[in-house]
């Protein structure tokens, strides 16, 4: 590895422990000032944490790291250890954060409703941090990584609405009170709505799909290619009503590109057809480009493993006799 690699790994390094410190000083405010006080327990293991926290005392966020450790057991095996290891530093930050949080911040006490709304944004820009960076809080938004590498029509954010489904409904009988679970239901729904648009919304996966069905095809294709250096996929396609043959343009941009395409469209051909559609992901040069997949814990130990018998076979080679090499 070269210095400036060496260097550009650690200023990332360095990024994501400053995002993890901050997500889990936002997300202990959630927890700490907003839901747990007024008896929401806002889904996941943190949740169960609260409702264990209402029955016998114990301390929300030590019992968040310790029901966490069955889940990065699952991580190390399924996903990998670099993950896990982001993954237990961000959890580590946000179970000290909210047992010290309380010292720092009173908690609320008013409104249930705004409790619950707040306490939801809070959580989902707190978990959309650590997502961001490639890391997990554990609990439930690892759960739902770890499932949306199976069920990947599923987004992150309905994944963990379904998990802290079985949850919210535990904790109507916990509180004995129905309003505490529709609280909890409340404050789920506003966290997965703010991760799906700070995910899928704002980030360099997410843009706009469009179709574009013009006479002037072929220029439109010319100055997008050229001024917005934007690819232009041309599909042959024929008019159902008109019965003529013509060129339907594809481009995919950026939402901040939208108009400059829509611009050109329209100083070209003002009776231009444009379908314009969101894109929650777009993979590919221009965009996002997928990093290698971390090594999970079987992989690791079949490598070894090779690498073991790899040696082992090289030193009976070098030990055996020149007449019998």
């Amino acid at each position: 590895m070269s210095r400036s690699e060496h260097t550009e790994k650690l200023l990332n390094t360095s990024k994501n422990m400053i995002f993890f410190i901050l997500s889990g000083v936002i997300y202990s405010i959630s927890v700490r000032v907003f839901t747990a006080p007024n008896e929401i327990a806002p889904g996941g293991l943190t949740g169960v944490s609260t409702m264990l926290n209402y029955i016998f005392g114990t301390p929300i966020g030590a019992m968040t790291m310790l029901l966490n450790l069955p889940v990065f057991i699952w991580g190390i095996f399924e996903i990998g250890y670099k993950l896990v290891s982001r993954t237990i530093f961000a959890t580590l930050c946000s179970s000290i954060a909210i047992d010290l949080i309380g010292f720092v911040i009173p908690p609320y006490y008013g409104n249930p409703l705004l409790a619950a709304i707040y306490g939801g944004v809070l959580e989902g820009i707190s978990l959309s941090l650590v997502l961001g960076r490639g890391g997990t809080t554990g609990g439930t938004d690892m759960i739902a990584k770890l499932l949306a590498r199976h069920f990947r029509h599923l987004s992150i954010g309905n994944l963990m609405m379904a998990i802290d489904g079985v949850v919210i409904l535990v904790s109507a009988i916990v509180y004995q009170s129905l309003e505490s679970a529709l609280y909890a239901a409340i404050t789920v729904f506003v966290s997965t709505r703010v991760i799906d648009a700070l995910l899928y919304g704002s980030d360099g996966r997410a843009g706009k799909l469009i179709f574009i069905m013009s006479k002037g095809s072929d220029e439109i294709a010319k100055r997008v290619l050229h001024e917005l250096d934007r690819g232009v996929t041309e599909i042959h396609s024929r008019g159902a009503y008109s019965e003529q043959e013509q060129m339907t343009l594809l481009c995919a941009v950026s939402r901040t590109e939208v108009y400059k395409v829509t611009d050109i469209v329209r100083e070209l051909d003002k009776n231009a057809f444009m379908i314009i559609g969101d894109v929650g992901q777009i993979n590919g040069e221009g965009f996002y480009i997928p990093k290698k997949e971390d090594k999970t814990l079987p992989e690791l130990l079949n490598s070894h493993r090779k690498r073991r018998e790899k040696q082992k076979s090289e030193e009976e080679l070098s030990d055996s006799p020149k007449g019998e090499q």
